[in-house]
C-alpha cells in the first residue's frame, strides 16, 4: 500500500525560514571566531619563535657561564652551590580567556633568589657561581613562558580546527539542505494552490451544467 503524501503548509515554510536564518546568523558568527582565533594564532606564533630563541640563547649562556665557574670555582665546588640551594621555584596555574577559549597563564615564584637564599655562602666562592646562578634563572623563567605559550598555541589550533568544522558543515550541508527543503516547500505549495484552482473551475464547470 502506498504511502499518503504529506503536504507541507504555510507554518512550516514560515518555520524552515525562520530557521535558515538562525542558522546563517550562527554561521556568521562562527567564521567571525573562527578568523578571530586564527589571528590570535599568528599572533602568539611570533611570540613562540621569539620565545624559542631565547630558549637557546638563555641556554648557550647558562652552559657557558656554568663551564666558566666549575673552572674556576671547580666541579665540586659548583655541586655543592646547587645543592645548598634553599628555594624552590613554585608554580601556579591561572586561566585566561582568548574568545571565549580557556587558555592557561603560568605564575612561577621563587625562580629567581637573593644570595642569601641560595643556601651557599659567598666566602670560599667566585662570583662565576652567582653569575651561573642568574643564568640558570633566566633559563627556567624563559622555559616556563614557553610552556604557557606552546600550550595556548596548542589549545587555539585544537578550537580553530573545531570551529572550522561547524563552519563547513553548517556551509557546505546545512544551509543547503535547508535550502532544497525550502524550494520543494515553496514549490508544492504552488502546485496545491495551481491544483485547487483547477478544482475549482472544474466545481463551477459543474455546478454551470447543471443549471
Amino acid at each position: 500500500m502506498a504511502k499518503k503524501e504529506v503536504n507541507p503548509t504555510r507554518s512550516e515554510l514560515l518555520e524552515i525560514k525562520k530557521k535558515i536564518k538562525l542558522t546563517e546568523a550562527g554561521h556568521k558568527i562562527l567564521k567571525m571566531k573562527r578568523d578571530g582565533l586564527i589571528l590570535e594564532f599568528f599572533k602568539i606564533l611570533e611570540e613562540a619563535k621569539g620565545v624559542r630563541r631565547k630558549i637557546v640563547e638563555d641556554y648557550e649562556k647558562a652552559m657557558e657561564k656554568i663551564a666558566i665557574a666549575d673552572a674556576v670555582d671547580g666541579v665540586i665546588a659548583v655541586k655543592s652551590a646547587a645543592f645548598a640551594l634553599k628555594a624552590h621555584p613554585e608554580i601556579k596555574l591561572r586561566s585566561k580567556n582568548i574568545m571565549g577559549l580557556v587558555v592557561p597563564e603560568i605564575d612561577a615564584t621563587s625562580v629567581r633568589t637573593t644570595l642569601d637564599k641560595r643556601g651557599y655562602g659567598v666566602i670560599g666562592t667566585s662570583t662565576f657561581i652567582d653569575e651561573a646562578a642568574e643564568a640558570f634563572e633566566d633559563l627556567v623563567e624563559t622555559i616556563i613562558k614557553a610552556a604557557e605559550i606552546e600550550t595556548t598555541m596548542k589549545r587555539l589550533l585544537d578550537e580553530i580546527e573545531k570551529t572550522k568544522r561547524r563552519v563547513n558543515a553548517l556551509e557546505y550541508k546545512v544551509i543547503p539542505e535547508l535550502n532544497e527543503a525550502e524550494d520543494f516547500i515553496e514549490f508544492r505549495l504552488e502546485e496545491m494552490e495551481r491544483e485547487n484552482i483547477f478544482r475549482m473551475k472544474r466545481i463551477k464547470q459543474k455546478a454551470g451544467v447543471i443549471e
